[in-house]
């Protein structure tokens, strides 16, 4: 099986200021001011605090953020108390799917939860990805349109082409609010996943792509692997 990618062959571009977007707290100090758009791109409901002390050296906000989350305060939050805590700026919950990739990116140790520590690297992660989120939806609708989708996607170094990014934009956006009218766009959540997908997408096909010339041949068997791994 031969294919071909018209992908730039920059994927270090991912790694420059915008390389990741985010989401924080209602009440944490960087979370998105009332002015954005009708609310902000996303964020962690509000819950009750538990009277738990952080672990030596923890940063209390963090753990009073985590504690929150972790509803059975077993010490590790489950898929489903995580997606409880994430909301996107419209207050829809995240997709059930992204939360699952973040599951599978953070939890290091594979216990089926998200400890403290790992909580706080997915935490980070969220907040740098709100920003990128702010940064690339110029109108402030609280979605991303197509025209976002590919200025960020080139800001990343994958410049796809026009019925790639058509692709792109249908699969990932959400579902609109009633029975007419176009889809309200790419909501926070989605945007996160897509990104990612894109970039693992890319990095797969370039490391079969040892000459660098926007072909390879795949086996049956390399293909499903590549696209059976895609969060």
């Amino acid at each position: 099986m031969s294919v071909h990618s018209s992908y730039s062959g920059h994927s270090h571009h991912h790694h420059h200021r915008h390389h990741t977007p985010s989401v924080s707290y209602r009440e944490a100090p960087l979370a998105a001011t009332p002015s954005y758009g009708s609310g902000y791109s996303g964020g962690y409901v509000d819950r009750a605090i538990s009277p738990v002390a952080p672990p030596p050296g923890a940063d209390p906000q963090l753990w009073q953020w985590f504690s929150a989350v972790n509803a059975t305060h077993s010490g590790g939050i489950t898929v489903h108390e995580l997606q409880n805590a994430l909301v996107n700026g419209d207050w829809s919950k995240f997709d059930l799917d992204t939360v699952k990739m973040l599951m599978n990116m953070f939890d290091v140790d594979r216990s089926g939860t998200i400890g403290f520590n790992e909580f706080c690297g997915l935490w980070r992660y969220i907040q740098e990805w709100q920003g990128v989120f702010r940064h690339f939806d110029k109108d402030r609708s609280g979605s991303i349109e197509g025209y976002e989708l590919a200025e960020a996607l080139r800001s990343f170094g994958y410049n796809l082409s026009p019925s790639l990014l058509t692709l792109i934009e249908q699969k990932y956006a959400s579902a609109p609010m009633s029975g007419y009218g176009p889809p309200p766009g790419i909501t926070f959540d989605r945007f996160v996943r897509a990104c990612v997908v894109v970039k693992s997408l890319t990095e797969s096909f370039q490391r079969v792509d040892t000459d660098r010339d926007g072909w390879v041949q795949l086996s049956y068997d390399e293909f499903m692997k590549i696209v059976l791994s895609m969060p």
